[in-house]
């Protein structure tokens, strides 16, 4: 090869770039590294094929020339066998060969070959040939690099902003929180008394019903004007969150005078109180209970104060709304109905007024149903059916959870056992386990007898678990996790994306299923960020080997997106309601399946 190759740059390449050469003729090997290193150029040389791949796999160059004609492994062989490993099976690939005819040019290029340069070539030429593979392979992994970036800032911003209000959510809330005391040096041994943290939980008086009388859209409509008037009455010191459907929090920094507070409170009651203007000039007057706890210099748990301002707010309710209470030990937060709530779930297990739904999940890969969901219920005598929302807060509180959850476990497995018997031997079921549930000592030690009881397979059982549920001991929940893994059920992470939703958390914790929480699901048709936001979630989900899940599908439009986006399965009213035993038996019996959209099914 002739050095006349220095006075000649086609395109750039830059320096110390990795390049492997594969050649067994130790003359061209050597004049090719000389031409490469004279271009400071990291070249590596091979004498063999099997070397080679040794090298590749090791050093993972950012190209491989290789020979195509050498004994015991040829290039063919060598390209093949790169291809087939991930490390290295989008490096560019360029053949270097005294064979010139088609035939062989067409089986390199059917391998993943990305060029050919025929020997003997000119330094000037193998340069070139370098540079535009090199270019190439950087103009893809750019941008793939900017989509992939772009997809984790609006999945980040998913994690940090509720959608609906562009509000931070509780992990964000929980962030600035922690950064309010690092910057004021608060902690349990440095209390600084001038300054005064307050945590304000504010809830919407009568939503509910809004929400019955006017619909949900016009609700979402209400709860965004909501969040603006927060934003525009509260000043930049403030930080507002939204954590539950009508339901916010704000961080207050102020002098160490109540009264500050107390004004600030009275004057936010009476900006939201203003008329609201909805769609088809809907006029609603609306109100709202705000509960106020106090940071204290000895918890800086952000966790506790939100509580303690919840059951402020839930005191002003039951004294009628449209006001606010600081939290005090002796406040009573309990009314007389809700006391006859509680006296009538002690012994609501005992007088058998509860029942279990259950919800098929349909598999988007055969249509056929899998599994199913069980979903409690509670017929009261007098009071008909109680919402699980009312009842299932209470049973935690009360501790009624641990024997009502031990009940709906058993109860579902021998039914799914039943199931089985009947015919249908690889249904599977889910359960939904509570925080109290989760953490008691002996929950492990009851979930292997029950699944010896019923005879269920443990690999057929699934447990449900949230966020929140998760994050009150990282280490204890990784363990416990660890122990229902061991026996072999299967662990799912339920309603993605309403909660913490970190991603180190999917890493960290031995998930199987991730399930889509259904308001993602409902904006489908509404939002293309969410569409991206969801498409990213499965890829994601898929990357780690987990099982999707889309909660709440109702729509033919939303099973075409999850169907276009090879999400696993779904549940939902489009296929079918929770059911009791018996409609549920009869729609096993039936054999029912998916009805596809026509663009997704031939």
């Amino acid at each position: 090869m002739s050095n006349s190759y220095n006075a000649f740059n086609p395109l750039p390449i830059k320096s110390q770039t990795k390049i492997l050469v594969i050649e067994d003729d130790e003359n061209i090997r050597e004049n090719i590294l000389e031409v490469l290193i004279g271009q400071n150029i990291r070249a590596i040389g091979a004498k063999n094929g099997r070397l080679g791949i040794s090298l590749a796999q090791k050093i993972i160059p950012d190209l491989i020339i290789c020979d195509i004609m050498m004994p015991e492994l040829d290039g063919y062989d060598v390209l093949a066998e790169l291809r087939q490993d991930p490390l290295t099976a989008v490096i560019p690939f360029i053949f270097l060969t005294a064979l010139a005819d088609r035939d062989h040019n067409r089986k390199g290029m059917e391998l993943g070959a990305d060029d050919y340069i025929t020997k003997p070539c000119k330094p000037v030429e193998l340069l070139k040939a370098i540079a535009i593979r090199l270019s190439k392979k950087t103009a893809i992994t750019d941008a793939y690099t900017a989509a992939l970036k772009q997809a984790s800032q609006q999945l980040n911003k998913s994690l940090h902003y509720d959608s609906l209000t562009n509000l931070p959510n509780r992990v964000l809330f929980k962030e600035r929180f922690t950064q309010i005391l690092n910057s004021l040096a608060l902690n349990k041994h440095n209390y600084n008394s001038e300054q005064l943290i307050s945590i304000l939980y504010l809830s919407l008086d009568r939503f509910n019903r809004i929400v019955e009388v006017l619909g949900h859209s016009q609700a979402d409509k209400l709860i965004q004007i909501v969040a603006q008037r927060l934003q525009t009455y509260s000043s930049n010191y403030h930080t507002i969150a939204r954590l539950a459907t009508d339901e916010f929090a704000i961080i207050m920094i102020t002098d160490n005078q109540r009264k500050i507070v107390i004004e600030f409170v009275q004057n936010l009651l009476e900006t939201l109180a203003k008329p609201v203007i909805l769609e088809n000039n809907i006029e609603i007057l609306i109100t709202a209970s705000i509960g106020i706890s106090l940071y204290a210099g000895d918890d800086s748990e952000l966790e506790k104060m939100l509580q303690l301002a919840h059951k402020a707010m839930n005191y002003v309710k039951q004294q009628g709304g449209n006001t606010y209470a600081f939290y005090q030990p002796s406040l009573i937060v309990t009314s007389s109905d809700r006391l006859n709530l509680e006296t009538s779930l002690t012994y609501a297990l005992e007088r058998k007024e509860f029942e279990i739904y259950y919800q098929p999940k349909v598999s988007l890969k055969t249509g056929k149903i899998v599994g199913a969901e069980a979903l409690l219920r509670w017929f009261h005598p007098e009071q008909g059916i109680i919402s699980p929302l009312k009842f299932i807060p209470i049973a935690e509180e009360t501790n009624l959870i641990i024997p009502l959850g031990e009940w709906v476990l058993k109860t579902a497995c021998q039914q799914t056992k039943f199931w089985q018997n009947l015919g249908f031997p690889e249904l599977g079921i889910a359960i939904n386990i509570s925080s109290r549930q989760f953490n008691h000592s002996n929950f492990h030690s009851r979930l292997v007898e029950i699944l010896k009881e019923t005879d269920l397979a443990a690999e057929c059982l699934e447990l449900e678990l949230t966020e929140t549920t998760l994050m009150e001991n990282l280490e204890i929940g990784n363990e416990r996790l660890t122990a229902f893994k061991e026996l072999g059920v299967q662990i799912a992470l339920d309603d993605f994306g309403t909660g913490y939703s970190s991603l180190s958390y999917l890493q960290q914790f031995p998930f199987d299923t991730l399930k889509i929480d259904k308001s993602f699901i409902h904006q489908l048709n509404k939002n293309a960020k969410t569409k991206t936001i969801t498409s990213s979630i499965i890829n994601m989900g898929h990357e780690l080997n987990l099982n999707l899940v889309a909660e709440g599908v109702e729509t033919k439009t939303e099973l075409e997106f999850l169907c276009q986006n090879n999400c696993d399965e779904i549940q939902g009213f489009l296929f079918s309601q929770p059911l009791s035993v018996k409609d549920f038996t009869k729609l096993l019996r039936s054999k029912k399946t998916l009805t596809w959209p026509q663009n997704i099914r031939e």
